[in-house]
């Protein structure tokens, strides 16, 4: 408990003293001081170095305070919370990438905690299913260990994953669920009980169901209670209430709760209204919390779920305890300052609160000597951050000439990472209920669809080549109808290099609209996680994804992507450019250990895979390179993806019909190009001579350029302002509907007849009236966004 006291005394003045200097910070105070026990109790005696552990975000001052006792952090860097610019500072909540050695998993968008929590925990047994993660018989089992808010739960993310940890018995899983009983603005469930309604939606769910409700100081009035009206009454008290009993003192829940009944107000006579004050609730009785973590760490079979009962703001007093406001309290006065000292019996004076100055004993003080000796003992610090694992060398990669789609290339470089003898075993292929659609069921066989129970009936197709197989070393992760749920999968694969020490290579192939648009705040998550792997956007394209329609047709995942800094988005056309692209990323990741992750669009359009010109690979990797010279060229044709197909063709119309030569070049990142370009701004404004790509590769070549591609013109509009000369973009902006690719390219004017005729109005030529008339092209029809 002293312990515990001071790590909540820094928490609190930390996130004070920052307020008081800049109000503009923020910080939470209230939350900690829920879970303060619960987290104390793991770190003592449960939370083993090698465990995986997901913190509720709002609880980060807590983490902190608790490393400076440890003596990791200093006090200048809790002088700096919220203040991290100047690279001393600590981070609002648990982010990897601003503290890499540190935090582990970021939880700090609601919800994504309990999901990637399951999904984590599922992922240790694939690994180890597979003979890649093997422990000694006597070494203690791993954990996965989430501590989620009442409030957070209401996230759908939150509850996605419960059924699949209970498949798949993950007994390697604990949540322990904060019921304090106030979310943000006021009570989770002012009118009901967010506890028996969790415990319904868990135990419905398979999994083993542990309450935390009342402190030991309420065994005694259980044990007198023969009739069971203390039960009653506690049972018929709604959540709203707890939280009113929570703010005030033992006088007024001796009045409004013990004498409704009078066998009730017999049952605590004896008791001073101190005596009731101090009856606590389960989450903060460290010894009901060790009982229930010991229970929850010895059960087999299940994942087990921890519904603690705690009161908001434990300990602040009429100043934050149970008050509706107490989230948002981030100042405190000296009065409330020195109460909670005197509170908590910190040895603190007067001075000292009024400073807010940070509480360590000396190093060899009874409660530093036992805080550092049960960590050793559970094998070291955490949340400590491994940044490195052991470095895996990539093969070369070849691809196929012959008339395909990128879909189907893409198939065949993954079969060929799997296979490589060094590096196979670490490729991770991830679909949502969709491999037939991208023609990967021909890996079924071969490698497997990993199950915890392996197969346990006859497969309909059993008598066929390519059966469907699913095996307990399975290697593909099929995970059903759940995008959230197989990027949650690439994310523990991504980092497994950190978590684990075992570098891993995911590939989550997926329906391109239903990833960044969908699930959008997991790819960050995974950025601020520096995952390492390859998110592949299947079915690319407005107009390539042909008869699906609107909701299917992505034309914006590369403009979403854009916007993560360490994901590399391409978009190729031709099987050797997506070759390179995937060599590159793998080497990347694996050999040279980079913090970054791709984003490769393939497509389900067949054609035929020309090879790229021989100094190309340079240019495919940083976005753009001359496909096709012509030396009279007088116009720049760019296209992107299956749309440089219609720029070739374009090229050709404009060369037979209108004798004007153009040059072809195949962009296959506006991303990567955007981003030298703005490094090279930037070095020329601080006063360097940086030249872009684009700039080094546009010399000598004159006349307008014409950009195209599949998605919106925001896209290749990314690279307009360092582009020289006139500059037009193409683009697919409006809603997507279904019909040929032909038509859908007419319509979204991306088709070669429309690029001829804006390369035509570039160039100012009275040719281009002539050319609308000749293509049979409306002049005056609405544009694409406006129909």
């Amino acid at each position: 408990n002293r312990i515990s006291s001071m790590v909540r005394w820094n928490a609190l003045a930390m996130v004070v003293r920052a307020n008081r200097a800049y109000p503009e910070l923020g910080g939470h105070i209230a939350s900690y001081a829920s879970a303060a026990d619960l987290f104390e109790v793991g770190f003592n005696h449960f939370f083993r170095a090698d465990d995986l552990v997901y913190f509720q975000p709002h609880s980060a001052p807590g983490v902190y305070a608790r490393a400076y006792l440890e003596g990791r952090l200093g006090e200048e860097q809790l002088s700096h919370y919220r203040q991290e610019v100047g690279g001393k500072g600590l981070s609002s909540y648990c982010h990897p990438y601003l503290m890499p050695d540190f935090w582990q998993f970021p939880t700090g968008s609601m919800g994504l905690g309990p999901l990637n929590a399951i999904y984590q925990a599922r992922f240790m047994r694939y690994l180890e299913h597979r003979g890649i993660l093997r422990g000694a018989p006597e070494t203690p089992k791993r954990r996965v260990w989430a501590f989620v808010g009442d409030g957070e739960m209401d996230e759908p993310e939150s509850l996605a994953g419960l059924s699949l940890a209970a498949r798949d018995g993950l007994d390697n899983l604990i949540f322990v669920v904060n019921c304090n009983l106030q979310r943000l603005d006021g009570p989770v469930r002012g009118n009901g009980s967010v506890v028996q309604e969790l415990e319904g939606l868990f135990a419905g769910a398979g999994w083993n169901v542990l309450k935390l409700l009342w402190g030991s100081d309420w065994d005694p009035l259980f044990a007198r209670d023969h009739d069971g009206v203390l039960l009653k009454r506690l049972h018929e008290t709604v959540d709203g209430e707890f939280q009113t009993y929570a703010a005030t003192d033992g006088q007024f829940n001796r009045e409004h709760f013990f004498n409704k009944y009078p066998e009730l107000r017999e049952l605590i006579a004896g008791m001073s209204d101190d005596d009731i004050d101090r009856l606590k609730r389960g989450g903060h009785d460290p010894l009901k919390i060790y009982a229930a973590y010991h229970v929850a760490s010895h059960h087999e079979g299940q994942p087990t779920v921890i519904l603690a009962q705690t009161k908001k703001g434990y300990g602040m007093g009429t100043w934050g305890q149970g008050k509706m406001g107490t989230h948002q309290q981030k100042k405190l006065d000296d009065e409330a300052l020195r109460a909670f000292r005197d509170r908590f019996s910190l040895a603190l004076s007067d001075e000292d609160v009024a400073q807010l100055r940070f509480y360590r004993p000396d190093a060899g003080s009874p409660e530093i000597r036992y805080l550092l000796e049960r960590r050793k003992k559970l094998g070291g610090f955490l949340p400590a951050r491994k940044r490195k694992a052991e470095a895996v060398a990539v093969p070369a990669l070849a691809a196929s000439a012959r008339n395909q789609s990128t879909t189907m290339a893409f198939v065949q470089l993954l079969a060929a990472l799997m296979k490589d003898e060094k590096l196979g075993h670490r490729v991770v292929p991830i679909v949502a209920d969709e491999a037939r659609t991208f023609g990967m069921q021909t890996l079924f066989r071969q490698f497997g669809i990993y199950s915890a129970l392996g197969q346990l009936y006859e497969p309909e197709d059993h008598d066929e080549l390519l059966f469907y197989r699913e095996a307990k070393d399975g290697q593909i992760l099929e995970e059903g109808i759940t995008e959230a749920g197989a990027l949650s999968s690439w994310l523990a694969a991504a980092t497994a290099y950190s978590s684990h020490g075992t570098p891993m290579l995911p590939f989550y192939i997926y329906y391109s609209v239903f990833g960044f648009q969908r699930v959008g705040d997991l790819v960050w998550a995974a950025a601020d996680s520096r995952a390492r792997g390859f998110l592949v956007g299947g079915t690319a394209g407005r107009t390539t994804l042909a008869g699906e329609g609107l909701q299917h047709q992505d034309g914006s995942s590369h403009l979403v992507a854009s916007t993560v800094p360490n994901c590399r988005a391409y978009d190729p056309c031709f099987a050797q450019e997506l070759a390179l692209i995937v060599r590159d990323g793998a080497q990347r990741m694996l050999e040279e250990q980079e913090d970054v992750f791709y984003y490769v669009t393939v497509t389900n359009e067949n054609y035929d895979h020309p090879g790229i010109p021989p100094d190309a690979s340079e240019g495919v990797l940083k976005g753009m390179y001359l496909f096709k010279k012509n030396d009279k060229a007088s116009v720049q044709l760019m296209g992107s993806g299956p749309i440089l197909r219609e720029v070739m063709a374009a090229a050709e119309l404009l060369e037979k019909d209108w004798k004007i030569a153009a040059n072809i070049w195949s962009v296959t990142s506006f991303t990567e190009l955007r981003r030298d370009g703005m490094r090279a701004e930037r070095a020329r404004r601080l006063g360097g001579k940086d030249e872009s790509w684009i700039g080094k590769s546009f010399k000598g070549h004159k006349g307008p350029v014409i950009a195209a591609s599949d998605y919106v013109r925001a896209v290749a509009d990314l690279i307009r302002p360092y582009m020289p000369g006139k500059y037009v973009a193409l683009g697919t902006d409006g809603f997507g509907r279904s019909d040929t690719r032909a038509a859908l390219r007419a319509f979204f004017e991306v088709d070669a007849k429309n690029i001829a005729v804006a390369a035509l109005a570039a160039l100012d030529s009275p040719l281009a009236a002539e050319a609308l008339q000749r293509y049979g092209l409306e002049a005056g029809r609405p544009p694409s966004w406006e129909r």
